[in-house]
Formats: C-alpha cells, sequence, structure tokens
C-alpha cells in the first residue's frame, strides 16, 4: 500500500466537531488503502495563548523575547493536546491509531529554539508502525534536540514536520488548511483571485517566503529538496465531496503551459532599519550582518547608497516586525565599532511581490509592475528582485491598493 501524510492546521482542528471531520478525512484515506501518518498543528489561537504566556513570566515581562528551551516546552504542548484528541476520535471510529510526539518518532533537531531546524528523521520506527496497519497522529511542530530537549520549529512549522516525514518515509503529503488551493493573491483582498491548478516549488518557495500564509517556507524547500508530491487541500469538505480539488506543488516540467507571474504575494510583518553615515569602506557591512546572524535575525531586502558626505554610505533593509527591536539593540551594540552615524526603525511598512517561473523569458515584468504602482499613487521605497519574484516596500496604508492594482495589471483575475 502507499504511505501518505496528511497534515491539518490549526483551524482545521479548532474544536472536536473539526477534530471528527478530520478523522473522517483520515479514515476515508485509510478505506481507500493507504498507509496514514497524520500531522497536527494547535488549535486554532492555543499557540498565541501559550506564546503569551511565556512572554509573561520569562524574560519577556523585560522587554526581551522569550525563545529558549523552556519556551519550546510550553508552546509544544499545544500540538501534543490535539494529536491526542484526534487519536482517541479515529480509535472511538475503530481505527488503530496512536499519538506521537516529536521526541518519539524522532524529529532530530539542532537546539536553536524557537526557530530549530530538523537534523534527521530516523523512519524505522514509524515505518514500523505504519506497516502494521497504524494510523500515527504525529504532533507537529517540534522536535528533539540531540542531548533530549524539546524544540520546536518556528511559526507554521507543522508544515515543515509533514514535509520532512514524507521525504523520510517515501510517502506524498496533503496540507490540508482552511482555504480549498493556492490562489493568485488573497481572496480577501482580490474577490478576484483564481485559484491555480498547479504551481512549481519555485513559484510556491517565493509565494511561502514573501507572506503567502497556505504553507511554510522550509516545508517547501524540503519538497523541493526530496521531490515529496504535495497538495493544498481544504479541510472543510466531507470525504467524497470536490473530487480533484486542490492545489498541486510540483517541478516546472509538469507545468505545461507556464505563466509569466503566478501570484501577487504580501507582508505586512516587515520593518525597515535604516542606516545613516556608514563608512564606505571593506568589513562594515560584514560586521553588521554578521552579529544579526549569530543572533538568528533573518535580514531580507537590502540597498545601499552613497551618502552625501564623502565616503560614506546610507543602507536600508528588512527584518520580521517581531525582530525590529532587538536587531536595533544589536545593531546600536556594533556602533562603536563601525562608526554610523545614525539608526532608525520604520514598522509601518508592507512587502509587495510578483511571482513567475515565466520571467526567466519575458522582458518587461518589472515595467509593468513599477507603472501599475505609479498609476495609483503608491511611492516604492525599496526593490529587490530574484529570478523569478520582484519585491518592492511600500508604506503599509497601501498595501491592499497595490495588491489589486497588480493582480488586474498581470491578467490574473482572467486566468
Amino acid at each position: 500500500m502507499s504511505r501518505l501524510v496528511m497534515k491539518f492546521g490549526g483551524t482545521s482542528v479548532a474544536d472536536l466537531e473539526r477534530i471528527r471531520r478530520v478523522a473522517r478525512l483520515v479514515a476515508a484515506e485509510v478505506e481507500a488503502g493507504h498507509d496514514v501518518a497524520v500531522v497536527v498543528s494547535a488549535m486554532a489561537g492555543k499557540t498565541n495563548e501559550l506564546v503569551a504566556w511565556t512572554d509573561g513570566a520569562g524574560a519577556a515581562a523585560q522587554g526581551i523575547p522569550s525563545s529558549d528551551d523552556e519556551y519550546d516546552v510550553v508552546v509544544a504542548s499545544g500540538e501534543q493536546v490535539t494529536a491526542g484528541l484526534l487519536a482517541m476520535t479515529l480509535r472511538n471510529m475503530g481505527l488503530r491509531a496512536r499519538s506521537w510526539l516529536g521526541w518519539q518518532v524522532p524529529i532530530i533537531a539542532d537546539d536553536a529554539h524557537g526557530k530549530a531546524r530538523i537534523d534527521d528523521i530516523p523512519p524505522e520506527k514509524l515505518a514500523a508502525a505504519l506497516d502494521a496497519g497504524e494510523v500515527a497522529v504525529i504532533a507537529g511542530f517540534q522536535g528533539v534536540t540531540r542531548d533530549g530537549r524539546i524544540a520546536t520549529l518556528g511559526r507554521g512549522g507543522s508544515d515543515t514536520s509533514a514535509v520532512a516525514i514524507a521525504a523520510a518515509i517515501g510517502a506524498a503529503c496533503d496540507i490540508y488548511t482552511d482555504v480549498d488551493g493556492v490562489y493568485t493573491t488573497d481572496p480577501r483582498i482580490e474577490s478576484k483571485a483564481k485559484k491555480l491548478a498547479k504551481i512549481s516549488y519555485e513559484e510556491m518557495l517565493e509565494m511561502a517566503s514573501l507572506g503567502a500564509k497556505v504553507l511554510q517556507t522550509r516545508s517547501v524547500e524540503l519538497a523541493m529538496a526530496y521531490h515529496v508530491p504535495v497538495r493544498v487541500l481544504s479541510s472543510f469538505v466531507e470525504p467524497g465531496e470536490a473530487p480533484g480539488q486542490g492545489t498541486i506543488v510540483c517541478d516546472e516540467e509538469e507545468i505545461v503551459e507556464k505563466r509569466i507571474v503566478s501570484g501577487v504575494a504580501y507582508s505586512r510583518d516587515e520593518a525597515k532599519i535604516s542606516l545613516f553615515g556608514l563608512p564606505d569602506h571593506p568589513g562594515v557591512s560584514s560586521t553588521i550582518f554578521g552579529a544579526l546572524a549569530d543572533a538568528n535575525v533573518n535580514v531580507d531586502m537590502i540597498v545601499q547608497s552613497h551618502a552625501r558626505t564623502a565616503d560614506t554610505a546610507n543602507m536600508e533593509f528588512t527584518v520580521g516586525r517581531r525582530d525590529a527591536q532587538r536587531a536595533l539593540e544589536i545593531i546600536r551594540a556594533v556602533q562603536p565599532q563601525v562608526g554610523f552615524e545614525d539608526v532608525r526603525v520604520d514598522e509601518d511598512v508592507a512587502k509587495v511581490s510578483v511571482i513567475g517561473v515565466g520571467m526567466r523569458s519575458h522582458a518587461g515584468v518589472a515595467k509593468s509592475m513599477f507603472k501599475a504602482l505609479a498609476d495609483k499613487g503608491v511611492n516604492i521605497q525599496v526593490i529587490s528582485t530574484s529570478e523569478i519574484k520582484i519585491s518592492v516596500l511600500i508604506d503599509a496604508a497601501y498595501t491592499e491598493l497595490a495588491v489589486r492594482a497588480l493582480h488586474a495589471a498581470y491578467g490574473l483575475d482572467q486566468l
């Protein structure tokens, strides 16, 4: 029998009735002949509640974010509850099922608590359980360090758990969420957004990293690296409804007709840091970004320009909004070593991006983007590009206007 990993997010398991619906979907796949492993998130809102508790009890009460091994012990408990409840429900339906925590699989992770990365998943225990006809209900988002401590994988980490487990046991992976696939943009902003039947790993990776909430970035990286077949489906259906639904995430070669632009993504979780009067000589950038990297602060868009004063430069870059104040403290700490004049933080910004593998072979994509934004009076603060995406940083107040303008400019409402 073929193996299948099914992953259910927080809204899909938000209460007991939804957990019962999930159990029915799992039972249908077992009846269809699959050996099934299920990866679950915490119930909707539970992780936020747990994080708030750690903030109140830990260092964050003094203004320092909690991100240590005890933080992970607390926030990982939400998935444990869901796994146990779903396993109980499946047993009540007559299926053989048991819950698995990260350390029981085991999902071996590094010790970057709060944002750990998976090092290894020995498949023997899990494979043996599946081969014996058991449904394995696995707590997502969590692993175990080599010295036996719980480590969480970052927000959205259950997606990463699911794809990594699928890669380890040679399974396909179905990601069930509160939407029925991947759309050209957020349907809550643009009612004309269209569901994509297929999207390439590279496009999905860009969309995930640029703000689309359907899949977590590292899960797409893993799927692409190990060629894990992934489908994005809605959990708000009963077994047998909407056959062939969802979006398939696959290799680019499996998509016959490649679109110039496949989607528009946005992120409001951005902060812009501006440095003024930097000494314009080698080693300055290395010192600044090295200190940020050592503190596990991810940096995204970077722009440097000459300042009016001779031999100095100005620099702007973005970090996640949650990391903004920590980044500011780190930068101020290296100011005596670097010698810049001033630093400012702006959290009232948003990143809007267009993504498409067709950009590789078509000119004029950037021109269309900049014209569409100019026509709506949207000022661009920072620009960054890759082979298949263009991102701009804008004032957060213009986010929805920009998304709708770009969606129309590339004809995505006509797909």
